[in-house]
């Protein structure tokens, strides 16, 4: 029996072209941070660098700990002065970046019915952001962060996708059974390292990322109207 569904945001609770986004984001980005002295040359390289330790995270530390230091070490201490301009970042201009997502009715309406079922949900969008843009995400999508009993950010978060280590984390945060827990996601090695935790999952194939053309054909997956029948089914 499913008691918990954890949700994956991007291309799936909020349809996007990845590409389209990351440049959106770091455009609005940039103009914020230039009167700082920030320029794109050095800025991106060292986010990124940034997300890459997040993704190698061992555990040790939380993601944003971790972020910070690398991004620091790259371009300096005085960024951690800035730290306030960022989260304004995040509060303000980082909305503009909606624009370039779409939108998904179904989606909306695929939480709804679980939240009718009495099932929790959990959202489990890759915890590079913090909170406040997860948040904004949320909301994007036409949703609230009260639909979800719980929100990963990279405060709160010692692991990425794909570790399977993410998703244990968070049945041992919230007391929950793996073999209670689907997975829905549109990212076939990303969303699909649930199983390695013990979770079912749900692949949505609207937005379907495969990048190393793994077969997926034995798990559940459809587009949304699927999905919300494959909700429909749950005990």
């Amino acid at each position: 029996m499913i008691k918990t569904v954890l949700f994956d945001m991007d291309g799936t609770l909020l349809p996007m072209e990845q590409d389209k986004f990351v440049e959106a984001y770091f455009a609005r980005l940039a103009v914020k941070l230039a009167p700082r002295g920030y320029v794109p040359e050095t800025l991106f390289p060292a986010i990124w660098k940034g997300v890459a330790a997040m993704v190698k995270n061992d555990g040790k530390r939380t993601n944003d700990v971790l972020f910070w230091e690398t991004f620091s070490k790259i371009l300096g201490e005085h960024v951690m002065s800035d730290l306030p301009l960022f989260e304004e970042f995040y509060r303000v201009e980082f909305n503009g970046a909606k624009e370039v997502c779409g939108f998904a009715p179904m989606a909306k309406e695929a939480v709804r019915r679980l939240e009718e079922k009495g099932i929790e949900r959990v959202l489990a969008s890759n915890p590079i952001f913090p909170m406040t843009a997860q948040e904004n995400r949320i909301r994007w999508a036409g949703l609230s962060p009260q639909d979800f009993r719980y929100i990963t950010s990279y405060e709160n978060s010692r692991f990425c996708k794909p570790d399977p280590r993410y998703y244990t984390e968070i049945a041992q945060k919230l007391s929950l059974d793996p073999k209670e827990c689907l997975m829905v996601g549109n990212d076939v090695k990303e969303d699909g390292a649930a199983l390695y935790a013990g979770m079912s999952v749900f692949l949505l194939t609207d937005c379907l990322i495969n990048a190393e053309n793994l077969d997926y054909s034995a798990l559940p997956h459809g587009d949304y109207a699927a999905l919300i029948e494959f909700f429909n089914r749950l005990p």
